[in-house]
């Protein structure tokens, strides 16, 4: 299929010019640089490939512009480029030809909206969402689940083989822990293992951990200062307590590693508990993360030893005070990566590095993608050159798999600080999408109290949602955001409702053609698309820029690159509206191109919105 998208056709033009303009001398990495135009009236698309050809070439820029102009074939694709379209020190602008453009929105509408199916298609893993065992999703977990969920739509939609990974926390002493304090409490019959729910869980989790932490600096001080018997007593019981229920979770331990059969059902059904309101809440988030995309650390536990053994007896790892590290100086990471701790036991490190082996070497992954907090960007950066040191994500053909941790900052309140209750305890997931459907409701009645009650409800179920996720995508990945909730659910401005919106109002367009006996007919019988009007030119150079921005979020594992271009679709569409009748054109020919063009709109904004996991509805 030839390309849909006019920066590819571009590329490959200008490439060509290039290479007959300067043959050899040519540099291996010259790029044509074509970007839509920064100054439309100058053109529709811009090359600045000829300032640093000329740096490297040691040239004047124009001149350089100039032979370029000389050599380029644009015919089929844009007017002629002459000395008039140079601008500045050497910017080559294009305009593209009126004919070109329908052909090219002809191959938009026929071949999946221009996203061409790879050479090659690549094997991508997204570790997402990371829920801990006992405990309830929150706030901080939108991202990993939202973030990776996008990039993992990405990578699907652009033809490659996706694996889903929930890398959920199900294994160590801290599990253990719960395992053990709920153990105890079926065994005296405070606990009913089938009517325990995760709330339960999370608060024997809580105790569990006070339980076991021993009060020794206490201990110490008391004995310190003679702070009197009855002190005395009461901490050297508490630690005496602590260190027993801390040597009960030890054992529990070695039991889950034992497979031990009392022992692993408990712990299994505290697993299950965990994962399914995890997997109630991704259904909710419309997140594509299932029972099936499970893979947490309890997979990684039997290989461990041997991950350890292995980097041992190959030198890639050594002993330093006891503990067991990864020198990486040599790759500018001043920090060793541990391994193995003094007293034996294995880390998060240890896990990644069997995860990575993993990926890479069973799964076939070209590309393993992290969706987690950037305040473990050190541990990443640790971890992904211990496990290229250790051979761990090398692929067959002897390179080594792109190891990415997409990086994502943090959720703030209005304060400015990490987003908490009141209270100062972490907001629950759930009661956030509560409160974002609960004012989605009040919202629509107050627009639109003539809607049904059940459609309300449905529609503010879908708005609530895509307001959260939209407003969480659409924020720079890297960078913290600041959640409002009356700016997420305005129905104007780069938002969720502003984008479900232009759809529904595409849609009504659509329905009200239907009921004239008008249709944007498909094949032969469709209209020829008449592009006239600056506003139907502005929209379908928009609507060209779909395919590209698809693979350039994939890319850079950045999703904000899709919502905005949405946002940009749909403004653009509200302004062809404005100031281009649909219904009412002045002809036939003009209206059946303008449904064209609505409905060619539509299926990219539908399409775009799904690649983001973000719900539609059909009324607003």
């Amino acid at each position: 299929m030839a390309s849909q998208d006019p920066v590819q056709i571009l590329r490959e033009r200008f490439a060509a010019a290039m290479r007959d303009a300067f043959g050899d001398a040519l540099p291996a990495d010259a790029d044509p640089l074509i970007s839509p135009s920064r100054q439309p009236e100058l053109g529709d698309y811009q090359s600045n490939a000829a300032m640093p050809l000329a740096k490297a070439l040691g040239r004047n820029p124009r001149q350089i512009a100039q032979e370029l102009a000389a050599r380029l074939d644009l015919s089929g694709v844009a007017e002629p480029v002459s000395e008039k379209n140079i601008a500045g020190p050497g910017f080559i602008n294009v305009r593209l030809s009126t004919d070109a453009l329908a052909r090219l929105l002809d191959g938009l509408e026929d071949h999946d909206l221009g996203v061409e199916r790879p050479a090659r298609a690549q094997t991508v893993v997204v570790d997402l969402c990371g829920v801990n065992l006992a405990k309830q999703m929150h706030v901080g977990h939108l991202r990993a689940t939202v973030i990776g969920d996008a990039l993992a739509r990405t990578n699907a939609r652009l033809g490659h083989t996706v694996h889903r990974q929930n890398h959920l926390g199900d294994w160590g002493l801290p599990i253990a822990m719960v395992t053990d304090a709920v153990m105890d409490g079926v065994r005296n019959g405070t606990i009913d293992l089938n009517a325990l729910r995760l709330s339960d869980l999370e608060r024997i989790y809580r105790a569990a951990q006070r339980a076991c932490d021993a009060d020794e600096k206490g201990l110490d001080a008391v004995k310190r200062y003679g702070l009197g018997p009855k002190a005395l007593a009461e901490l050297e019981e508490q630690v005496a307590g602590a260190n027993e229920r801390m040597a009960r979770a030890k054992a529990t331990l070695l039991n889950l590693q034992r497979h031990e059969p009392e022992t692993v059902a408990v712990w299994r059904r505290i697993a299950q508990i965990t994962l399914d309101e995890c997997l109630a809440i991704c259904r909710r988030l419309q997140a594509n993360v299932a029972e099936e995309h499970t893979a947490g650390e309890s997979t990684y536990a039997e290989e461990l030893a041997g991950v350890v053994a292995d980097l041992e007896s190959r030198g890639v790892a050594s002993v330093s005070d006891g503990a067991l590290v990864i020198d990486l100086k040599d790759v500018g990471i001043a920090e060793p990566l541990l391994i193995r701790k003094s007293d034996g036991g294995f880390l998060y490190a240890t896990t990644d590095l069997a995860g990575i082996r993993r990926r890479v070497q069973k799964l076939g992954a070209d590309r393993v993608i992290y969706a987690v907090d950037a305040r473990q960007s050190l541990h990443f950066r640790q971890a992904f050159a211990g496990a290229k040191k250790a051979g761990y994500a090398r692929r067959p053909d002897g390179s080594d798999a792109a190891l990415i941790h997409a990086a994502f900052g943090t959720i703030l309140g209005e304060d400015n600080r990490p987003f908490k209750t009141r209270s100062g305890d972490n907001v629950k997931l759930s009661d956030l999408l509560d409160e974002a459907v609960a004012r989605a409701e009040a919202a629509i009645a107050e627009r639109s109290p003539e809607l049904p009650a059940e459609q309300r409800r449905i529609n503010a179920e879908a708005i609530g949602i895509a307001a959260i996720k939209y407003a969480d995508l659409s924020s720079d990945r890297a960078k913290d955001y600041v959640f409002n909730f009356d700016r997420m659910l305005a129905f104007e401005g780069d938002t969720g409702p502003y984008l479900l919106y232009a759809l529904v109002r595409i849609r009504s367009i659509l329905r009200k053609a239907a009921e004239q006996g008008l249709t944007p007919a498909d094949g032969a019988a469709r209209a020829a698309l008449r592009i006239g009007a600056k506003e139907e030119k502005d929209l379908a150079l928009t609507l060209l820029r779909y395919p590209g921005t698809l693979q350039s979020v994939a890319d850079s594992c950045e999703p904000h690159r899709l919502t905005n271009f949405l946002h940009d679709l749909a403004g653009a569409f509200a302004v062809f509206f404005r100031e281009c009748p649909v219904l009412q054109a002045e002809t036939p020919e003009m209206r059946a191109s303008r449904l064209r063009l609505c409905a060619l709109t539509g299926r990219v904004l539908e399409d775009g919105l799904g690649v983001l996991g973000i719900p539609t509805v059909d009324r607003m």
